[in-house]
């Protein structure tokens, strides 16, 4: 039986169906990645997770298993994306992310930038692939021999690709882009000869400049998408991959690439596993390059890492996720604290993580701490007096913390409020009869032993509840 959204008793999860229907007499390597040309956002995150949720079932199933993640690192530039200055333009199509400036120089280059908190990121919400770079396969020259069957096949992949796609490719075409060594262009460069022996193309771009691109060192040229996903799947042995619906659609990448890695390579495509986006609320699925996103860096910094692996883990992968940053993503903290109340369902053992504490105050309650507490041994004093008792104290304060940051940046005005330190001048116009009839009043529902805010709430709150 399959996992639906939001049945948190059932212990069978999509992760566990997709571990019983792989090979079960083989060990699997499951790959995931993504073009570390931006921010990488939580849309991004669910094809790490969906990864992630498989390898767990599959290893606890008794499989041999292992995720890698690949950075696509060796792809150019498409565009001057909003986060970047307009100086970047000149970086458009050349050279591979690897090779240009970070954005803050404080990294190696533009992809590190990107990759190297994603993967912190990742590391927080307990996930722990082998992490490869397109650019160090390529430049080791790892991708050689299917470099050279891809240049002596062309005409056969070529076919495919206009049959199974519906497109029509030009007479010259040939599915290797070499990048070219006067003007640096990663470009659709005509190949004028290919000599297997040297393992090298000579080419002239599209600038006019001819060359020779030798794809055995160096990376001096790469496959294109449609082909290089296959080819990477024969020669890293892939078994197992969640992708997009983008590509998982009639005539898309993954169909052409099933047909090419058993034609072309002779091997088998992985077990797909097909994910819907994420979209955010209001404004559409996530893109880095739209500026449309949230990064998972910012988003841990506001959810604990296990609340975002359960947001994953409770939907179907081909099931779409609206991400609501705001009061939605409070009631998604709630729902993740009662299922982990009981510790039984199988969606909180995919989701938990041991190194995130647990017996601390809930983040509603927090939200209002923080909007109260003047200081962090204010904070202490509210939560005992809210029949708190505070052992892990750096653990409430990083809870605090992204209450305070989820209020600044995500939270509606309707829950938010500020604790005033002087009296509204309105209480200095009470005459007596005011302050005689307001003692009475409260008086009626609770003993006024002092005047302090604790005892003023209580009496408050009991007149709120007072019958009609």
């Amino acid at each position: 039986m399959q996992q639906q959204e939001g049945e948190t008793q059932e212990r069978i999860h999509w992760a566990d169906v997709c571990a019983a229907q792989v090979d079960q007499d083989k060990s699997h390597y499951i790959a995931t990645g993504i073009t570390p040309s931006g921010p990488i956002h939580i849309g991004n995150m669910r094809e790490v997770l969906t990864g992630d949720l498989v390898h767990k079932a599959m290893v606890e199933r008794g499989l041999s298993s292992e995720q890698v993640y690949i950075a696509d690192d060796f792809d150019p530039l498409r565009k001057v994306y909003p986060f970047l200055p307009d100086s970047y333009a000149k970086y458009i199509g050349m050279p591979p992310l690897c090779d240009i400036p970070c954005p803050c120089g404080k990294h190696a280059n533009y992809a590190e930038h990107f990759l190297e908190p994603f993967l912190q990121a990742l590391d927080e919400m307990d996930v722990h692939p082998t992490v490869l770079r397109s650019s160090e396969l390529y430049r080791s020259g790892r991708y050689a021999d299917e470099i050279a069957t891809v240049l002596n096949r062309s005409d056969d992949i070529k076919e495919i690709l206009e049959r199974v796609s519906r497109r029509t490719l030009p007479d010259s075409w040939v599915p290797y882009y070499p990048i070219c060594s006067k003007c640096g262009t990663i470009a659709n460069a005509e190949i004028l000869s290919h000599d297997p022996e040297t393992t090298s193309v000579t080419y002239r771009c599209p600038c006019g400049h001819e060359g020779v691109s030798d794809y055995s060192k160096g990376g001096e040229g790469k496959l294109v998408w449609r082909v290089d996903w296959p080819m990477r799947w024969h020669n890293l042995g892939v078994t197992v991959e969640p992708f997009g619906k983008d590509h998982a659609a009639a005539g898309g990448s993954f169909d052409t690439g099933k047909e090419i890695v058993d034609k072309i390579f002779g091997g088998v495509a992985p077990f797909p596993v097909k994910y819907e986006w994420i979209s955010l609320k209001g404004k559409g699925a996530m893109a880095s390059s739209t500026g449309v996103a949230i990064s998972i860096n910012e988003m841990l910094s506001i959810v604990p890492p296990d609340v975002l692996r359960y947001m994953i883990v409770r939907a179907r992968p081909e099931r779409a996720i609206n991400f609501d940053p705001g009061m939605g993503l409070l009631t998604l903290i709630d729902e993740y604290a009662r299922l982990a109340e009981s510790h039984d369902s199988r969606e909180y053992e995919l989701s938990a993580i041991s190194s995130v504490a647990t017996d601390i105050p809930p983040f509603r309650h927090m939200v209002t701490v923080v909007q109260i507490a003047q200081d962090k041994d204010t904070i202490f004093d509210i939560l005992a007096r809210s029949g708190y008792d505070v052992e892990n104290k750096e653990a409430v304060l990083a809870r605090a913390e992204r209450a305070r940051i989820w209020i600044e940046k995500y939270a509606p005005e309707m829950v938010k409020f500020t604790v005033q330190t002087d009296l509204p001048s309105e209480v200095f116009a009470f005459t007596e009869d005011d302050r005689y009839g307001l003692g009475l009043l409260l008086s009626e529902y609770i003993a006024m032993d002092e005047w302090k805010a604790e005892t003023i709430h209580n009496a408050y709150i009991l007149w709120e509840r007072r019958p009609e």
